[in-house]
């Protein structure tokens, strides 16, 4: 398994921007594709973003607001986030998956895990 862990949360207003990192060590970084999941209180866990190559999958509810990138030099990988929304208030997780479908989206699907980091969105 990889061990990943999670930076750039915090409280920002309705139409802000976030940037999250998710660092990972242990293992080959560029054998994982990276996906962004996210866990709002007394809701599921849900499928953000994922990147293996260069292509990315986004959740129909964050496309064109998110952006998903990697940096295999520097075994990172990115979330940025625009125009951000109250709904999108959670703690969002980076895991890695050693699974090569493009659209792989289920949280069983990833092997690794970090420990979250909490996004707020005030209106």
């Amino acid at each position: 398994q990889v061990q990943l862990v999670e930076s750039g949360g915090g409280l920002v207003q309705a139409g802000g921007s976030l940037r999250l990192s998710c660092v990972a060590s242990g293992r080959t970084f560029s054998d994982y594709a990276m996906g962004w999941f996210r866990q709002a209180p007394g809701k599921e866990r849900e499928f953000v973003a994922r990147i293996r190559t260069s292509i990315p999958y986004y959740a129909d509810s964050v496309k064109g607001r998110f952006t998903i990138s990697r940096d295999n030099t520097k075994n990172t990988v990115y979330l940025q986030m625009n125009s951000l929304k109250p709904d999108d208030t959670a703690v969002y997780f980076c895991a890695a998956d050693r699974g090569y479908g493009w659209t792989r989206s289920k949280a069983a699907q990833y092997d690794s895990w970090g420990q979250g980091t909490q996004v707020t969105v005030s209106s």
